[in-house]
């Protein structure tokens, strides 16, 4: 009996740009998981989600600009999405849909490859869904983040939420912190030559992380590592949150390493 093909999907607005599909759809294959995953541009969320029962589809990775928004739609939402307040994976239960957050986990286990943020003070740039996920995984993980954003309400609305500090961008040059986490979108293709930091305030952080992953090295991470600090990219964080997609959809463990050369090797040509 020939096993039944499972659809999972990517939504968000624009998807074209994505290596999400690249990476699990080789993971899939080198797993021999029947499976295929597309890119779906949204328009209408609620006609999404409702596509996810009736289509159906398996599961679906959530990505900007719906990722607080599909949790209305949703039946449930795990812990971590909610404490976050954003989803960007969902599990579809035999028409039951449960919202999970993978973003934060990946980022965490991609810091963790580089030093341990408990006890730490981690100062983390944006107040959007990443910033969100940062901040949630940084307290997790018995770190100490302060936000920092151009907007100070949103920086401060971002912090109330998660009982932790904000500053204005204007003292960031000013903070004691171990590491500095770029969780917004400047520097991302095609607006490569851009930076969210005056390259004079890096060399006070050990570390440096970027959360894109899209160039592999962003003009922040090549002015940190001229500062002398350490640099995380944002292929790990990128990698281990689709890995643990998969893990949620499938219950099996997925083929990390293989999923790193991919998008490396894609990003590099």
């Amino acid at each position: 009996m020939t096993t039944k093909i499972r659809h999972y999907a990517l939504f968000g607005n624009p998807v074209g740009h994505s290596l999400s599909p690249l990476m699990i759809n080789a993971a899939f294959g080198a797993m021999g998981v029947r499976a295929r995953y597309e890119p779906h541009c949204v328009e209408n969320l609620e006609l999404a989600v409702r596509m996810i029962r009736e289509k159906p589809l398996d599961g679906v990775s959530v990505t900007l600009p719906v990722k607080g928004a599909v949790m209305a739609f949703l039946d449930e939402a795990d812990e971590d999405a909610r404490a976050i307040g954003a989803v960007n994976t969902i599990k579809n239960e035999g028409g039951r849909l449960r919202g999970s957050n993978t973003d934060w986990s990946g980022l965490t286990a991609a810091m963790r490859e580089h030093f341990s943020p408990e006890g730490k003070t981690i100062a983390v740039l944006g107040a959007g869904g990443a910033a969100r996920a940062a901040v949630y995984g940084i307290l997790r993980e018995g770190g100490i983040p302060i936000v920092f954003n151009r907007s100070r309400d949103r920086a401060e609305s971002l912090a109330r939420w998660f009982g932790c500090d904000a500053q204005p961008l204007a003292k960031l040059g000013a903070v004691e912190a171990e590491a500095l986490i770029n969780a917004t979108p400047v520097g991302m293709r095609p607006l490569a030559d851009e930076t969210p930091v005056d390259q004079r305030h890096l060399a006070r952080f050990r570390w440096v992380m970027d959360t894109i992953y899209n160039p592999l090295e962003t003009r922040l991470l090549r002015e940190a590592k001229a500062a002398g600090c350490g640099v995380i990219t944002g292929l790990g964080m990128f990698v281990r949150q689709g890995a643990d997609q998969i893990r949620i959809w499938t219950g099996l463990e997925p083929p990390v390493e293989l999923m790193t050369r991919v998008v490396k090797t894609t990003l590099e040509k």
